[in-house]
């Protein structure tokens, strides 16, 4: 029996921003909506650093998918998002988060993470708290690097994930309130 994948352990990177990423985010976005139309609500969008233009990201695209049950696309669509390259991430290891399934594309090498899949229940204030966020730093260029910043002394301060996203929610809590949007913890 073989390990957890090199991506589980990788360390939190902040690239250079990217055009590229919004294309990838659109085909991703695409995609996934055709393999999860039968279950979505509010579709499929790109969100996180990669989805606003300019901003210093780790270079992995985030999509999330609005669905009527999350479990239900995790047992009818597991098996085509595997094939397409998608690793599931059980709850048990996604402790962070239960209000969401999560998966995650490894880039070609295995060794790094290209893409995540948030598959939320239609409805979840995480949703709209996520999308409020991205639109906020999409529309304030100041807000946008500033966040940049934050983003890049963290990955100087530490090495673990967990860790690198704890540093960055006093800032995502007040850009979100000052839009009168409350960050969800479940």
């Amino acid at each position: 029996m073989s390990g957890p994948p090199a991506w589980a352990f990788e360390k939190p990177h902040v690239a250079a921003p990217d055009p590229s990423w919004t294309a990838r985010g659109v085909t991703l976005c695409a995609r996934l909506a055709e393999v999860l139309r039968p279950w979505l609500v509010d579709g499929v969008e790109h969100v996180g650093s990669t989805s606003v233009p300019g901003l210093a990201a780790k270079p992995v695209v985030d999509v999330m998918a609005s669905v009527r049950d999350v479990d239900v696309v995790v047992a009818s669509a597991g098996a085509v998002l595997a094939a397409g390259g998608w690793v599931y991430v059980p709850p048990s290891l996604d402790v962070a988060s239960p209000w969401r399934r999560f998966f995650v594309l490894p880039d070609a090498t295995g060794e790094r993470r290209a893409a995540h899949l948030h598959v939320l229940p239609a409805d979840h204030p995480r949703w709209h708290a996520q999308l409020t966020f991205r639109d906020a730093l999409r529309a304030d260029p100041a807000l946008a690097a500033e966040y940049g910043l934050l983003k890049r002394r963290l990955t100087t301060e530490t090495t673990d994930r967990e860790a690198y996203t704890a540093g960055k929610t006093a800032f995502v809590t007040r850009v979100l309130a000052r839009r009168e949007v409350v960050l969800p913890t479940e």
